[in-house]
């Protein structure tokens, strides 16, 4: 089965852990090399966060087991890539 070297999660967590702590603890996920966090929308309580993983061997349930650890929830998985190398998106005509 091939690996996942690239996922985007749309997550709602609460203000803390902020997201340096997340980034944190995402990042030291065995098989992630690399995690991307934005703030897209804060409210009253909680944040919608667009987090972005890259690695070699990406386990989706230890991203969703920290993610719900550190109070949060997965929304939406945003985007999944996978195989021996990671293709980039192009506009195309349609775009």
């Amino acid at each position: 089965m091939a690996k996942i070297r690239r996922m985007v999660l749309d997550v709602l967590k609460p203000h803390q852990p902020n997201v340096v702590e997340y980034a944190y603890m995402l990042g030291d996920i065995e098989g992630v090399d690399g995690a991307n966090l934005s703030v897209d929308e804060v409210d009253q309580e909680t944040e919608t966060v667009k987090i972005t993983l890259e690695g070699d061997n990406i386990s989706f349930d230890l991203v969703e087991a920290t993610i719900q650890k550190l109070g949060g929830s997965v929304h939406s998985i945003d985007l999944v890539a996978t195989g021996k190398r990671l293709v980039e998106d192009v506009d195309t005509l349609m775009d």
